[in-house]
């Protein structure tokens, strides 16, 4: 699926401690990680699958002991509390100028903890990464202003408002607005392999995977 403002090539992935990747999608973006970090305790259920990564960063709080001894070496703490763990490796990873990121294994735990990394995709956006959040069931992608991204017939869309003004869309069975709430915009359809979004601002637009 290309997306016209977002690079071919990945530099990093970063794996979250939420649920372990499963859908063939994210699981094969693993597995080709040209650079893999884990979010602390991601790492945990990385090793059972038989994949080494290439750091670990948190502040320690759920990397097993046994696992901590065993990765000594790769492991960065970092004690900071006013962010979380994926912004942690977001951050390290804009260090070694590694800005077009993929994020896995971000949602299907707690709710909050799941909400909380998706919105931060926007301010990632606005830091000037090119970053694609792959759950199990579909992509996340920040966005702003003008975009036109492919699609499929029937494929569920959803558009998350924040802050963006005139929103407009063609290549969808709803038309979009100016809505105020984040559920104004879900659950809406490609209508066929195209879809156009014209807008000022920033928005989230998540795309459900072809079955």
């Amino acid at each position: 699926m290309q997306l016209n403002n977002l690079p071919n090539e990945t530099q990093a992935v970063i794996l979250a401690n939420g649920s372990y990747p499963r859908h063939s999608i994210p699981l094969d973006l693993l597995k080709n990680a040209p650079f893999l970090i884990c979010c602390d305790g991601a790492v945990n259920e990385l090793v059972k699958h038989g994949i080494v990564p290439n750091l670990i960063i948190g502040d320690g709080d759920s990397i097993s002991d046994e696992n901590r001894k065993r990765f000594n070496d790769i492991f960065v703490q970092v004690d900071d509390q006013e962010t979380n763990d994926q912004t942690k490796a977001v951050n390290f990873l804009g260090k070694l100028n590694k800005r077009n990121i993929i994020i896995l294994g971000a949602t299907g735990g707690r709710e909050d903890h799941a909400l909380g990394n998706i919105s931060l995709l926007i301010d990632y956006m606005r830091q000037d990464y090119n970053i694609i959040m792959y759950t199990n069931h579909g992509l996340f992608i920040p966005m702003n202003d003008d975009n036109v991204f492919t699609t499929f017939p029937g494929q569920q869309v959803s558009i998350f408002n924040f802050g963006t003004h005139h929103l407009r869309a063609t290549g969808l069975k709803y038309p979009l607005r100016d809505f105020a709430n984040w559920w104004q915009g879900t659950l809406n359809e490609a209508t066929g392999e195209e879809v156009s979004i014209t807008t000022k601002g920033d928005y989230l637009v998540y795309l459900e995977y072809p079955e």
